[in-house]
């Protein structure tokens, strides 16, 4: 039996309609899809009806994968596309498998020569990078940093130094509620001539990108970032 096809759908990154913000050809491959493996399935259900699909909720196969899936359950998400059906693999927020649980699945379905189809809509990390100013040539992707003050400060440091070294554009994240512990500890460690960009509510209504030195944020009233998904970039 030829396999199905996992199909990778992003998401918005906040209570937008999916019309607003993902392209007629994803809603259009998406509403078919009986199948489906998702981060959280009660925001995966809202988005589902919210782009049109048509078949009932309830009669639709919706398997979560998460931080709480160990390793030993994948192959039980991998067997509908065994059996020849299409998956949908729909993460929160934004794309999925990009800091995201999906992408155990997706490692899994390349192992077994299963065709994997990204598909077309928002991703953070990209359009803070786009807006931002910085080196948009060489960049990576830190995830969450520390938690510890001490720790953090390390790898800001070590960031900030690979930063210089390679002019390369250094991009993390904090959840919503640290922001401001994340915002003021790079303020404190880094140099008054590094750049920082706070990327807030991409695609929403308060959306915020602005980008200045660490010595220009310093001489500013912080952003209004508090409980709202941010994401941090620094280019040394």
């Amino acid at each position: 039996m030829t396999p199905g096809r996992l199909l990778l759908i992003p998401v918005p990154l906040g209570p937008s309609a999916p019309q607003a913000v993902l392209p007629q050809p994803v809603l259009e491959a998406l509403r078919p899809l009986r199948h489906f493996v998702v981060e959280g399935a009660r925001t995966a259900r809202a988005f589902l009806k919210a782009a049109g699909v048509a078949t009932p909720l309830q009669e639709l196969e919706i398997r979560e994968l998460n931080e709480h899936t160990k390793r030993d359950q994948l192959d039980a998400l991998l067997a509908p596309l065994l059996a020849g059906h299409d998956v949908g693999l729909i993460s929160e927020a934004g794309c999925p498998a990009v800091a995201d649980p999906g992408a155990d699945l997706v490692a899994l379905a390349q192992r077994h020569g299963i065709a994997v189809v990204p598909l077309i809509g928002p991703s953070s990390l990209l359009l803070a990078l786009m807006a931002s100013g910085l080196n948009g040539q060489r960049f990576a992707f830190h995830g969450y940093l520390p938690a510890k003050e001490a720790e953090r400060q390390k790898e800001l440091r070590d960031l900030e130094a690979e930063s210089r070294k390679r002019r390369q554009t250094q991009i993390f994240i904090e959840t919503p509620y640290r922001n401001r512990q994340l915002y003021d500890a790079v303020l404190k460690t880094c140099q008054p001539a590094t750049r920082l960009t706070v990327a807030t509510d991409l695609t929403l209504p308060g959306e915020s990108v602005r980008t200045r030195s660490i010595g220009q944020w310093k001489n500013e009233t912080p952003p209004d970032f508090e409980r709202r998904p941010t994401v941090f970039l620094l280019l040394a």
